[in-house]
């Protein structure tokens, strides 16, 4: 009986350690935070609920996008190199092509009328800060033409499959501009001197983010950065939620390719385990029954 007063005085520590004092300490260092907000209602800037007319929003993308803005898909391509373009803006401006497919549209329309609200991006370009962002608010147009301009580019935006290969266009409209991936050979479009100013450090390589953050940390701080890493230099981006599932299914798929064969190994881990510790009972038993 002493092996089993041993292992329940084991559980009873552990328990103790696991749903006593571990969730304290996590609340502490990793406070809860609200669950990520698709519906981008925070802003309110423009009424969204106005219907688009695409015709008239090519007219205004023509007149007012596209000296800065390439939109590869509908025969716009970019103005300048990548190099170029990031000397003059800091940033590589992005190609517009999938914006209407990957953004929501309250973010799109609220960040076309004032883009630094909308990013939560208040601390880093202010009057105070002596910085502005190289975008320009747009809040001279009306609601109407903002939201002309937004059925464009819905209109605009190819399907892809949902597959690894459309993962990874996803991927890359949306984070492809900053962010490294090594391990799938995708290089951030700006280069990494610029991104580094810009945004006052550089910013992390994404292989293995599935690992060290974890898939529900990664769908909170993509749908707002603000919330948990107060002052980070990255812009709430304003990503539809299959969109945003899309990125997270692509960086597993990149840095964790492993985990559904993992995940089925571990039954047979825990079984052996099993198996192994009666295994072992027994073997001390047969050993020291004379003892006993």
């Amino acid at each position: 009986m002493k092996e089993f007063k041993i292992l329940a005085v084991i559980i009873a520590l552990v328990g103790i350690t696991y749903y006593g004092i571990e969730p304290y300490a996590h609340s502490v260092m990793h406070p809860a935070v609200a669950p990520a907000d698709f519906t981008f209602q925070d802003v309110k800037n423009v009424d969204t609920s106005i219907a688009g007319d695409a015709a008239n929003g090519k007219v205004i993308v023509e007149a007012n996008c596209i000296a800065c803005h390439a939109i590869e898909k509908a025969g716009y391509p970019a103005v300048m190199p990548n190099a170029d373009s990031a000397a003059s803006y800091g940033v590589v401006p992005p190609d517009l092509s999938h914006s209407g497919r990957i953004y929501d549209k309250n973010y799109l329309a609220n960040f076309i009328f004032d883009p630094v609200t909308a990013m939560h991006l208040q601390h880093k370009y202010n009057p105070e800060s002596g910085k502005a962002f190289p975008m320009p608010s747009y809040n001279w147009m009306s609601p109407q033409e903002i939201m002309d301009v937004v059925a464009y580019l819905q209109s605009v935006a190819p399907k892809v499959t949902d597959d690894q290969a459309g993962h990874k266009i996803t991927y890359e409209a949306a984070c492809g501009r900053c962010h490294n991936m090594q391990y799938a050979g995708i290089e951030a479009t700006t280069p990494a001197d610029n991104l580094k100013t810009y945004m006052g450090t550089t910013p992390p390589d994404l292989s293995q983010y599935i690992k060290s953050r974890g898939e529900h940390y990664l769908h909170s701080f993509i749908n707002d950065p603000q919330i948990l890493l107060k002052g980070t230099s990255m812009p709430r981006v304003g990503l539809t939620e299959k969109a945003q599932e899309e990125v997270i299914a692509y960086m597993e798929e990149v840095g964790d390719s492993k985990k559904a064969e993992r995940e089925s190994l571990g039954i047979w881990v825990m079984l052996y385990s099993v198996i192994f510790a009666l295994l072992a009972y027994l073997w001390k038993r047969k050993i020291w029954e004379e003892v006993h």
